[in-house]
């Protein structure tokens, strides 16, 4: 795999969880997605305990409070979503504040955000401490399909390429007096939409055939080779392992 890609989520920084190989984290942020999924919504303390954890983890990592909240954003549908379910779910009814509310509903919503927000909150966290090449170097290793692997690649490095491409566009779009003010124009859109697919496709046509024409048959060379220890795979797995304890003990109260 080539050359690194930054991104605007990584957070650059020299931590321990920083350090760890990006296939333990993954595997340790899935393992811990999972077990907080499978925690009965009627245990709330246990939430309580995964949102310490995930503090934990932001604090080892060095990631700012503020910026993991700001980030957390992201799920702001969701939450309008769950915000919507009391009043349309049915079944019983509580009034909460005077309003008839559904009680599957307010389940159903409590589920969604507190799952949810832990789900995304672990996601910004593996963000904000790996790079987007060692992410997918860490898919590598974990044995995910090749081909996805060169397809998430080449999305992130050809991305911001498409994305000023499309820039490129609008600049010479508005330099000829174009200002998209209604239905009337969304026909010069489509056509730019249609552009911008054709290049697109041209290009990769032309990427491809240079990879074939240097040696490219199926598969990227892999650069340098990510291991990870027994002390880094246990250091990694302290957080599902802890979560699991707690959705142990949350079945069992």
């Amino acid at each position: 795999m080539g050359a690194g890609h930054a991104h605007r989520l990584y957070l650059h920084g020299h931590s321990p969880v920083h350090g760890l190989p990006p296939h333990t984290k993954l595997a340790a942020v899935l393992a811990f997605v999972v077990v907080v999924v499978s925690t009965p919504r009627e245990a709330m303390w246990a939430f309580g305990l995964y949102a310490l954890l995930l503090g934990f983890v932001a604090r080892r990592a060095r990631v700012p409070a503020g910026l993991l909240l700001k980030r957390l954003l992201i799920e702001a549908p969701f939450v309008a979503f769950a915000l919507l379910m009391p009043f349309v779910a049915e079944g019983a009814r509580v009034d909460v504040l005077g309003l008839p509310l559904s009680v599957d509903g307010l389940w159903g919503a409590w589920n969604v955000l507190a799952k949810g927000t832990l789900g995304v909150a672990a996601s910004v966290l593996l963000a904000s401490t790996t790079e987007l090449r060692e992410l997918l170097l860490g898919l590598q290793r974990l044995r995910l399909p090749p081909l996805l692997v060169q397809i998430a690649s080449f999305m992130i490095r050809y991305g911001d390429v498409i994305t000023d491409e499309m820039r490129r566009m609008r600049i010479a779009r508005e330099s000829r007096g174009f200002e998209a003010r209604g239905v009337r124009h969304w026909g010069v859109l489509a056509k730019s939409a249609g552009a911008l697919f054709i290049r697109s496709y041209e290009r990769g046509e032309r990427v491809h055939l240079a990879m074939i024409s240097r040696g490219y048959a199926g598969s990227m060379p892999v650069i340098d080779e990510v291991t990870a220890s027994r002390a880094q795979w246990s250091y990694a797995l302290t957080l599902p392992f802890t979560a699991l304890v707690v959705c142990v003990l949350g079945w069992a109260l």
